[in-house]
């Protein structure tokens, strides 16, 4: 056996469909193009997104300002002041009190306190997040405020890493 004796398998190499070359052909006449329109020209071709003269799907949604983020943290949120109708002058607040006291209803969210309301007793609070008024607010009433580490939480921190393009400008000394 010679290297010009090879040849390959039976219907292991199918002929290439020559369009146009009359019907008994199979793909004569209009070549598998159809009858008439755009398709059927040659040298035509839509550009991306056409719909056959349909208003196109970008230019039917509207213009909207930004964007919903797909993997948002949501807070169960409390007020000081629901805080302060609950519990008792020096009690020890943590997330799963709050859930079983029917505070702060999403299971497994985390919770973040905010300062909505006065506070009138010495409450020890931990918590997922305070606002700024909540830490002040428990803090003058002689309280103190505890964050407590949610995987949720850290998981964005950890992916979301450093704030981009928060560096000062370079300044390039002027030439005298």
């Amino acid at each position: 056996m010679k290297i010009h004796h090879l040849k390959p398998a039976e219907g292991a190499h199918k002929a290439k469909t020559r369009k146009g070359r009359g019907e008994a052909a199979g793909k004569g006449k209009t070549a598998g193009r159809g009858t008439k329109g755009t398709g059927a020209r040659k040298n035509s071709t839509t550009h991306a997104g056409f719909e056959g003269g349909q208003m196109p799907l970008q230019r039917r949604l509207p213009k909207l300002p930004g964007f919903t983020q797909r993997n948002r943290l949501e807070y169960a949120t409390v007020n000081v002041a629901r805080l302060d109708a609950q519990f008792d002058d020096g009690a020890e607040v943590t997330p799963e009190l709050l859930r079983e006291a029917g505070l702060v209803r999403r299971g497994g969210a985390p919770v973040k306190v905010l300062g909505d309301g006065d506070l009138g007793k010495r409450l020890t609070v931990s918590a997922h997040a305070f606002s700024s008024a909540a830490s002040a607010k428990i803090a003058a009433g002689g309280g103190s405020t505890q964050v407590v580490p949610h995987p949720d939480v850290e998981r964005r921190a950890i992916r979301r890493g450093p704030p981009a393009g928060r560096h000062a400008p370079v300044r390039t000394p002027r030439k005298s």
